[in-house]
């Protein structure tokens, strides 16, 4: 990595810029900092809830947050004390950990029984997000810098988990969804496949508008999409958190030499 040194005992040193630290969250303060991030975010800003939000403190949480680890983006400007010095938050949850409890998150969404029966190495990703302020600039590549030292770290053959499409309207969607059925569905040996199912095969593939159905693909999606992440097999409506979710599903093993200098070349940004 080439502005992050490597991980010890779950931290890393400064980036290259002398006020942004990136580590794992070690204790109770950098966990409410990531939910008070995560709330700005998915309550505040997109209209999410769900059963575990607290919204008298305004903390995203969920039953999963203690089996995670949370790789955090700190900048030190910030206060602490208010639990505002958290500007981006990755979720990771590791195959080891999730045998124990017997689920991914992702569980709850997605039928992931071909990916957990292909023996390879699982980390899933989940509630990726960053402060308004810090949008547009190098923090989502700080963030994915550190996951790929994770990565390295753990052997992993597999990243999975949920992105999203704001709102719920499928017919709003239907471009999108697809011409990512269309261009970017996941092989059968890791074939993943939405328990609600929504099919996203909504229009045939010399209709859609591609200069359209991208604009309108958030970013996060279309870069994993660069770097080789395919898409599983319908959408998944969450009414709870007004969003429209997709699974993404990268091999990192079986990634072309293209894709592995694309993501190679975002993580060391």
């Amino acid at each position: 990595m080439s502005n992050t040194s490597a991980m010890k005992d779950g931290v890393w040193m400064q980036t290259d810029d002398p006020h942004f630290l990136l580590r794992l969250a070690t204790d109770e303060l950098d966990l409410r900092a990531a939910q008070r991030l995560r709330y700005r975010v998915f309550v505040e800003e997109l209209g999410g809830n769900g059963t575990l939000v607290d919204h008298d403190n305004r903390l995203e949480c969920d039953e999963f947050d203690p089996l995670f680890d949370h790789m955090i983006l700190i900048d030190d400007r910030r206060d602490a004390a208010a639990l505002d010095h958290v500007v981006g938050v990755y979720r990771l949850l590791r195959g080891d950990r999730a045998a124990k409890i017997g689920r991914f998150y992702t569980d709850s969404e997605y039928d992931l029984s071909a990916l957990i029966a292909s023996g390879k190495n699982l980390l899933e990703l989940g509630r990726s997000c960053l402060h308004e302020d810090y949008r547009g600039g190098t923090a989502m590549l700080r963030l994915w810098s550190a996951v790929s030292q994770y990565v390295e770290d753990h052997d992993i053959d597999v990243l999975f988990g949920v992105a999203s499409f704001h709102g719920t309207d499928i017919d709003a969607l239907s471009g999108p969804l697809s011409l990512l059925h269309h261009k970017h569905l996941v092989p059968p040996e890791l074939y993943v496949r939405s328990k609600k199912y929504q099919p996203m095969n909504l229009m045939p593939d010399d209709r859609i508008d591609r200069v359209a159905a991208m604009r309108a693909t958030p970013a996060l999606i279309k870069g994993y999409l660069r770097m080789g992440a395919r898409i599983g097999d319908g959408a998944f409506v969450d009414e709870a958190f007004n969003t429209t979710d997709v699974c993404l599903v990268m091999d990192m093993k079986a990634q072309s030499a293209r894709h592995r200098a694309i993501y190679h070349e975002r993580a060391n940004v």
